[in-house]
């Protein structure tokens, strides 16, 4: 059954994101599931990559700011 975006989890860390794909990455690999349950997993890491992504993402712009705030001051 689908959860509605109130009963949506919020958006895990980086790290439990990223162990979590490991996980859904191993049981794929491991086979023994069912078309179904491997389209699940599939679908639940294409999700997470996402969010390791867009974690990635935000870090690198925060570290992009950072550096050109630092280099802006070092002009002055």
């Amino acid at each position: 059954m689908a959860q509605s975006a109130s009963e949506m989890p919020a958006s895990p860390s980086y790290e439990a994101a990223r162990d979590e794909l490991a996980d859904v990455v191993r049981r794929l690999e491991a086979g023994g599931t069912s078309l179904e349950e491997s389209l699940a997993l599939w679908e639940r890491g294409e999700a997470l990559a996402r969010t390791c992504q867009e974690w990635l993402d935000g870090a690198k712009a925060r570290l992009d700011a950072a550096l050109g705030s630092e280099s802006s001051r070092e002009d002055a």
